[in-house]
């Protein structure tokens, strides 16, 4: 690989690292139910992205896809090494204007019901929920991080939003 080339990786790395980290620490905080865990996971995603970027070759998969695809799997390592799984209710994600109580109060009870209702998905649905919407993914991204079609991903976002608009009633 070319001295020219590897620059230009870093660079690209360098910007998605501005643009991604928070979506890639709120994608794992939704898994991981930890602040500082999902923290570390996005630091070391990057870590990683770096340490890899020799080999990396754009295989019509963004880079960013591949970051989440690094961050999925540094997820399943921890949840393996914590040996039992635990999802952060998604109402403890910190979204809420607190200069505001009663708005606040509105939206905690709007996501309780949300997040009920995310129980009746199946897993790879919550991960296209999860992927899509807080981690804020197109659905090609989404198709490179689950190694899924775009189709696929389509597909049951679209079962997953039905499903839910019929739980909640909308």
């Amino acid at each position: 690989m070319t001295s020219d080339n590897n620059k230009n990786k870093q660079a690209e790395l360098a910007g998605l690292y501005e643009e991604y980290y928070d979506k890639i620490t709120r994608y794992a905080y939704t898994r991981v139910g930890n602040r500082n865990d999902a923290e570390d996971i996005a630091g070391e995603v990057f870590l990683k992205a770096l340490e890899s970027l020799r080999t990396y070759k754009e295989q019509g998969i963004p880079m960013q896809s591949w970051l989440f695809k690094i961050a999925h799997n540094l997820v399943v390592d921890h949840l393996r090494k914590a040996s039992k799984h635990r999802y952060v209710q998604i109402d403890e994600i910190d979204i809420a204007d607190e200069s505001d109580p009663a708005a606040t109060t509105e939206l905690n009870m709007e996501i309780d019901r949300v997040k009920q209702a995310m129980g009746n998905l199946t897993e790879d649905q919550k991960e296209v929920i999860r992927l899509r919407f807080i981690a804020g993914l197109s659905s090609r991204e989404v198709s490179g991080v689950m190694h899924k079609s775009d189709g696929a991903v389509r597909e049951m976002q679209s079962a997953a939003l039905a499903r839910l608009r019929q739980i909640l009633g909308n």
